[in-house]
């Protein structure tokens, strides 16, 4: 940055006068090489940085001189960033991050209805349109009864643009307390229904398998429930996500007892299709949509088509409706060359049918020239 030089206005410099002479332009190209000198020497560091005159800090010397320049209607003494930096005259004071509306209403509350008071609750902070009580057959104003504490008187706040579209903004923390309450709840009713559970599974257990009366299975399985409140961490975590797990294709015990957590999104035994055959000039398989056409089991003796895993993916296109469909095509495509205008997507009704007619007067062609034959040499 430049060192600093006072800027005055048009008047003032017009109020000095002349002083344009040569004498002064030599002085001016000196000071202005002088000053060049100075401002390189403070980049360096080998002179010491200009002290803002307002704050006594030091001005980084590598600021533009278009940002360090103080304007002239700013009017300074020396070099400052002042102008830079906000001015609390111009400060908009917004509301704070623990200011919000009160909610709820006061304690207030008034023994008989006063002058401009709601006449349905008798509040005093609104009218009797912006009232969300029940309307009353007779209001608090004709019968003075059971009157409404008053609301709160809201303050006014100011927001900037980013706490308008603050979608916390005034949130109370506090709220959350009752979401915990109901999760606690929740957990320990699955526990309880869990101990039970296991209670009355040990107790059948018991029965089969020893034979004891009721009395003494009811004493034996008093002590469930606290032994099932005392399972390890990893095995309720187990069990939670177990009974979370929506897996299509894969079967899982939910028995607590005897099931283990299935996490692998697929069975590991099944081979990729890319490892059945390693030869370098094998079937080419595609990477990026997982498809092999050809059979890698092709020529290998022992591998026929019946006893092999997968015997590629071209077997697909030439197999049930398929077929179909690219008869249709190809029917389309003839009758389009003929002069027939149908399309095999677009109008497949139209199609099948000509394709219906089309067979029944081939076979009755075909029945016609042969009858003919028949008719012309014999040999039925």
């Amino acid at each position: 940055m430049a060192t600093f030089a006072p800027t005055k206005s048009v008047s003032e410099i017009l109020k000095e006068g002349g002083g344009a002479g040569e004498m002064a332009g030599r002085q001016s190209k000196d000071e202005y090489r002088k000053m060049k000198e100075l401002e390189e020497q403070r980049k360096e560091g080998t002179a010491p940085a200009m002290v803002d005159v307002d704050t006594g800090r030091d001005i980084n010397p590598h600021i533009p001189q278009f940002i360090s320049q103080t304007p002239w209607y700013v009017g300074s003494t020396g070099p400052t960033l002042k102008h830079q930096r906000p001015h609390e005259e111009r400060e908009q004071h917004l509301s704070g991050l623990t200011e919000w509306y009160k909610r709820g209403v006061t304690s207030k509350v008034a023994t008989k209805f006063r002058k401009g008071a709601c006449e349905n609750c008798g509040a005093m902070t609104h009218k009797k349109k912006d009232c969300f009580e029940r309307p009353r057959n007779q209001g608090a104003r004709w019968t003075g009864d059971d009157i409404a504490p008053d609301d709160h008187m809201q303050p006014k706040l100011e927001f900037g643009y980013d706490a308008k579209r603050d979608r916390w903004n005034g949130y109370d923390p506090s709220t959350h307390k009752h979401v915990v309450e109901e999760f606690q709840k929740l957990e320990e009713t699955r526990k309880m229904v869990k101990a039970q559970m296991m209670k009355e599974g040990e107790g059948a257990g018991e029965e089969k398998a020893e034979g004891e009366d009721e009395g003494e299975e009811k004493v034996a399985a008093v002590a469930v429930p606290a032994a099932a409140e005392g399972e390890d961490n990893a095995v309720d975590d187990e069990d939670k996500y177990a009974e979370d797990a929506d897996m299509a294709g894969v079967t899982v015990d939910m028995d607590s007892r005897t099931r283990i957590t299935v996490r692998n999104l697929r069975i590991r035994e099944d081979t990729a299709k890319y490892l059945y055959n390693l030869d370098p000039n094998g079937p080419y398989y595609d990477p990026k949509s997982r498809s092999m056409r050809e059979n890698p089991f092709a020529g290998l003796p022992g591998k026929e088509a019946e006893s092999v895993k997968f015997s590629g993916e071209n077997f697909i296109r030439y197999s049930g409706e398929v077929m179909d469909a690219n008869e249709a095509q190809v029917f389309a495509w003839q009758a389009r060359i003929k002069g027939i205008d149908v399309h095999a997507l677009a109008e497949p009704t139209k199609l099948e049918a000509l394709k219906k007619e089309f067979k029944q007067q081939k076979s009755g062609f075909k029945d016609e020239q042969k009858q003919a034959i028949l008719d012309k040499y014999g040999g039925e």
